[in-house]
């Protein structure tokens, strides 16, 4: 093995591995829509050059990333991220930055989302609006008992179970040849906050926050049961900056999935995956800050200053070509319907939660003044969506942007009349896809997106979501229309 400098990213690395006795090194990277993959090194290739060099993959068989015939690729570790795996044996788990050979060996990737979020910040402090912005996302998840769904020429189904689901209180279960239901259910959209027993996975959640704090390092502010019925939860951390909060966003996911997995359940961040009961989203908090002095604290609505109602501003204006990046997924709009629980209108509101974007009034503090956007869900990239929303912020800056008159009423009470003229978020992901064609310079500035992740990312999800699903019959259709 090649010799370590003392003070290399690989003598870190390489003392982290020996001291907990491990031989093996995780690789995880992001792919363009979202999802961590990975690749596992032995010890005995964990050197100086794997840091320099980085290790090759193929990225044509990576979605969102190249052709066949420029399917080299590579990945250089990021030593600050690396952390005993929890889950894996004997192993370090490391995140690690995606480059483009063809550019030349160290040069970034213009499709890693990780690297457009660290361009983010860049443009950001780049601009001399701000040094720093922070980023407090509240990821929310069920954890289901199984899941069944498949499709064919002849059929298409989907079938979730969850003991905990209000749909089992009149079940029989046999045990011990005796005839029990344990009841204690939450019923639908009455699951936000209630204790044990009918909280049935208080320990499970509670697992999950160890791994995160304990393995990962991540400062967790709370957790509890969600609104909806069968197992819906929600962990909140503490906010960080924009690439490290991305960073620890995937990081929730997969301790997530995993704790789950070992008490054999299953979780998901789908965005609606239950018919007639509460959604997933991810609210998210953002503020910029400047020498250590939070920027959106001021004497205007709510408390906030005026450069925090331009931000708002640039929200609003650019919330439908937003929504192709911060509700991604043909489900997510089941999740963003008119009159449900999801805001869908473009507006500004204190402590309202139907508004899009709402000021947060739980205390007073400067450094408590933030917008918390709450149409995103979970099945975003976390390194694109909270860069897209920062772009959007810095344009509404930039131009001065209005976010029109508070909205402090129960927006879904408004007449008819007076909705008609609120600005909405699509009703479709085919909808957002079109806003973002028609709306995306402001995500250009600074060279933070390229045409060509933008023209990746709409073909994408146009050909391997909308059309695939467009293409299909779904299983109410017959309902509707099969004595026509």
């Amino acid at each position: 093995m090649p010799r370590q400098s003392a003070s290399s990213p690989s003598a870190s690395v390489l003392r982290m591995m020996r001291d907990a006795r491990c031989d093996t090194l995780d690789i995880k990277f992001i792919d363009v829509p979202g999802t961590w993959q990975h690749v596992a090194l032995p010890i005995g290739e964990v050197n100086d050059d794997l840091f320099i060099r980085g290790t090759g993959f193929d990225g044509s068989s990576i979605r969102g990333f190249q052709v066949i015939n420029e399917s080299d690729m590579l990945l250089l570790p990021d030593a600050s991220t690396a952390v005993v795996d929890p889950f894996g044996e004997k192993t370090v788990s490391i995140i690690a930055d995606v480059r483009d050979p063809g550019t030349g060996i160290g040069k970034e990737y213009s499709r890693d989302p990780r690297w457009i979020a660290k361009k983010a910040e860049k443009h950001l402090a780049d601009t001399g609006v701000g040094d720093v912005s922070y980023w407090g996302p509240e990821l929310e998840f069920f954890i289901f008992d199984s899941a069944r769904f498949a499709q064919d020429i002849n059929y298409g189904y989907y079938y979730i179970e969850s003991d905990e689901g209000i749909w089992n209180s009149g079940e029989e279960t046999m045990l011990d040849g005796y005839t029990l239901n344990m009841a204690n259910r939450p019923r639908v959209k009455q699951g936000y906050f209630p204790a044990q027993p009918i909280d049935t996975l208080h320990d499970v959640r509670g697992e999950m926050v160890r791994v995160l704090v304990e393995t990962f390092g991540i400062i967790v502010e709370k957790h509890h049961h969600e609104v909806a019925t069968a197992g819906q939860g929600e962990i909140d951390m503490r906010y960080g900056t924009l690439t490290k909060m991305a960073d620890q966003v995937m990081e929730y996911k997969y301790t997530v999935k995993n704790v789950a997995k070992r008490h054999g359940k299953i979780a998901t961040f789908m965005a609606k995956p239950l018919f007639n009961d509460n959604g997933t989203g991810m609210h998210t908090h953002q503020s910029i800050w400047k020498g250590g002095r939070p920027l959106f604290a001021g004497r205007e609505y709510a408390g906030i200053s005026k450069m925090a109602l331009n931000y708002i501003g640039g929200l609003i204006k650019h919330g439908p070509a937003l929504m192709a990046f911060c509700a991604p997924t043909m489900n997510s709009y089941k999740r963003l319907v008119p009159g449900f629980e999801a805001p869908t209108i473009l507006a500004l509101s204190a402590r309202n939660r139907s508004a899009a974007c709402r000021i947060p009034m739980y205390f007073p503090d400067a450094k408590a003044k933030r917008v918390e956007f709450r149409p995103p869900d979970p099945t975003c990239n976390p390194y694109l969506a909270f860069s897209a929303m920062l772009m959007a912020g810095l344009d509404g800056i930039d131009k001065k942007m209005d976010p029109g008159k508070p909205l402090d009423v129960d927006l879904y009470e408004l007449p008819t009349a007076e909705l008609a003229k609120l600005n909405q978020v699509p009703g479709s992901l085919a909808a957002s896809l079109d806003a973002l064609e028609k709306d995306h310079d402001f995500l250009l500035q600074g060279g933070v997106f390229t045409r060509d992740l933008l023209e990746t990312w709409i073909e994408y999800k146009r050909k391997n979501e909308i059309d695939p699903i467009r293409l299909r019959p779904h299983p109410y259709e017959f309902f509707l229309s099969f004595d026509a």
